[in-house]
């Protein structure tokens, strides 16, 4: 059986690297999406490549880009893809629906473009029966997400949210101690980026979402994923701060915590956890700062994710606790693309994989429920992002969750 083609859907930093015309000032500048796939590609795991955006008059600057951090970077590694809309074209916003007639049942797309286009996105593909893997928030509704859902069981394809943490060997390892540390207490994240990435984020900051689908997405799901086997959430209180953005005419929050209430079935234990993310924080060694705390009935764990004792300092770019874990963007001794254990990349490969083991009929999508972050076991991070949002667009009112008797959350107005 051939391998799929994929369909990239957002050609921006986390796709490519490339951002207002150049490589990202982050540590993403040669980006995840498309280099994770042409490495596949080179193995005989992919078969062709595409990628749409709305602009395609970027495209030429973006080959050029990609050729530059990668093509010219490692020895072997072809960067071309299909593009749409053509590179004639200023703006055609439903290019993504003309690269999706390019495809076949079987074929993965992967969703990395701001969080209100992922419903649709995800499911104009999924109908086609095809593989698809978004980008965290997966979408930013419980009934979108319920949606989602049953369009994947129906089609009997994928659908996945990339939440790379869970490839984490910290995180993973962290998860596994959870489990095993008795009944859940307290859970307390914080991560952050600086305040360029509300530059970076301009066109979508505040207008259609917030730093906390976008950030607090993985800790949510962390937790969810650590704990949803004998807690769920039940009320959420958000509050957020605010002033940076808003002073650069930025209609959006600096920085949101979300104050989650947590029952555990079958006895009279209760928990709490707070989830708290910020796009205003300083130039600093890292990126993005995150880490968290949990308590559990019998031990805590506490991980630092941005400093593992590992530093760099050099004239070109001073001091920096580099993450070589998440992508390993140094090539090796002969010049070759060496980060296939990163968990950036596993998150995307594994996917790939998993949809050709479907196609090939060696499994069924439902198999890979606990492996992957699929939709149907991801409910409940929706329900916690969708309950902040509307906790915060009401003042911070508390915000609850319900059970039906299949256990699928809802929101109660």
């Amino acid at each position: 059986m051939n391998p799929p083609k994929v369909l990239m859907l957002g050609t921006g930093e986390y796709t490519t690297g490339f951002v207002h015309g150049g490589a990202s000032s982050s540590d993403k500048g040669a980006g995840v999406v498309a280099l994770t796939l042409f490495d596949l590609r080179s193995r005989g795991l992919t078969g062709e490549l595409l990628m749409a955006g709305t602009n395609g008059t970027k495209f030429p600057a973006i080959r050029e880009h990609l050729d530059q951090v990668i093509g010219q970077r490692y020895s072997g590694l072809r960067t071309d893809f299909r593009s749409f809309p053509g590179d004639e074209v200023a703006r055609d916003p439903e290019a993504w629906l003309t690269a999706l007639d390019q495809l076949d049942a079987g074929d993965v797309v992967t969703v990395f473009t701001p969080d209100d286009t992922h419903h649709a996105m995800a499911r104009e593909a999924l109908k086609r029966k095809c593989h698809v893997l978004v980008a965290k928030p997966i979408v930013q509704t419980l009934d979108h997400h319920l949606e989602l859902v049953r369009l994947a069981e129906e089609q009997g394809v994928l659908c996945a949210m990339e939440v790379h943490k869970r490839w984490d060997p910290i995180y993973a390892d962290a998860r596994d101690r959870i489990r095993q540390l008795g009944h859940f207490g307290h859970f307390a994240a914080y991560m952050s980026q600086p305040k360029s990435q509300l530059e970076t984020f301009r066109a979508w900051a505040g207008k259609s979402s917030d730093i906390s689908y976008y950030l607090n997405a993985h800790h949510v799901d962390f937790l969810c994923w650590s704990v949803g086997h004998q807690a769920r959430p039940v009320r959420v209180t958000a509050i957020a701060s605010n002033g940076v953005a808003r002073e650069q005419g930025m209609p959006t929050e600096d920085t949101i915590t979300l104050a989650t209430e947590w029952e555990i079935p079958g006895t009279n234990r209760t928990a709490s956890a707070l989830f708290t993310s910020s796009w205003i924080a300083p130039k600093s060694d890292v990126h993005s700062q995150q880490h968290f705390f949990y308590q559990g009935e019998t031990g805590e764990v506490r991980v630092d994710q941005a400093h593992r004792g590992y530093s760099i300092a050099t004239d070109e770019s001073g001091y920096a606790s580099p993450n070589p874990l998440f992508m390993k963007y140094t090539p090796d001794a002969a010049g070759r693309f060496a980060g296939q254990s990163a968990y950036g990349f596993r998150s995307i490969s594994d996917f790939v994989e998993a949809a050709a083991s479907v196609n090939a009929g060696e499994s069924i999508a439902t198999d890979w429920d606990g492996r992957l972050a699929t939709a149907a076991t991801t409910t409940a991070v929706t329900a916690i992002l969708e309950a902040g949002r509307r906790s915060l667009d009401d003042g911070s009112r508390p915000v609850t969750i319900a059970y039906a008797r299949g256990g699928l959350p809802s929101i109660l107005e």
